[in-house]
Parts: structure tokens; sequence; C-alpha cells
């Protein structure tokens, strides 16, 4: 009998420890959900607009077949403003470094 007991012992034993872990991944679950909120509504703002940037990049390539300059030129003054961005960060974070 007393092996029945110790069964019945250690079954209650790993049942509680079975519902602790469950409360602890919903815990875990609601914490990394919160935490990944503003990355969740960003992409879905990114999925909800892909109709639309579907069409903005067949007008882009249209246009781009037309007026081909109009390509370098606008990828020249992206790259310029993507160095400038950088600049800029590196400037503040060495600021920041310094103060």
């Amino acid at each position: 009998m007393s092996s029945k007991v110790e069964r019945q012992k250690r079954k209650a034993l790993l049942l509680s420890q079975i519902q602790q872990q469950r409360l602890d991944l919903t815990s875990t679950r609601r914490d990394w959900l919160e935490v990944t909120r503003a990355y969740d509504r960003g992409w879905n703002t990114l999925l909800s607009l892909r109709s639309w940037i579907l069409v903005g990049s067949s007008i882009m390539a249209v246009r781009t077949i037309r007026h081909p300059n109009m390509l370098v030129r606008w990828a020249k003054r992206g790259f310029s403003v993507w160095s400038a961005w950088r600049l800029v960060k590196a400037t503040i974070r060495q600021q920041q470094l310094r103060g």
C-alpha cells in the first residue's frame, strides 16, 4: 500500500509543478507580448500597406524605364541621406560617451 500512496504523492507533486510551470509560461508570454507590441504593430502596418507598396514599386519601375537618370539621382540622394544619418548617429553616440 505504501507504494500506491507514494505514487499518489508523487503524482500530486508533479501536477502542482506542471500547474506552476503553466502559470510561469502565461506570465512570461504576457511580458513577451508587452515588450514586442511595438514591433508587432509595425509589422501589421507594413502588411496592411503591402498592396500600396506593390503599386508604388510598379509605378517607379515604369518611371525608371522611361527616365533612367531619375533613378540615379534618387539613389545618390538616398545614399547621401543615409550617410548623413550615420554621421549624426555616430556623433551623438560619441558625445554621449564623453559626457
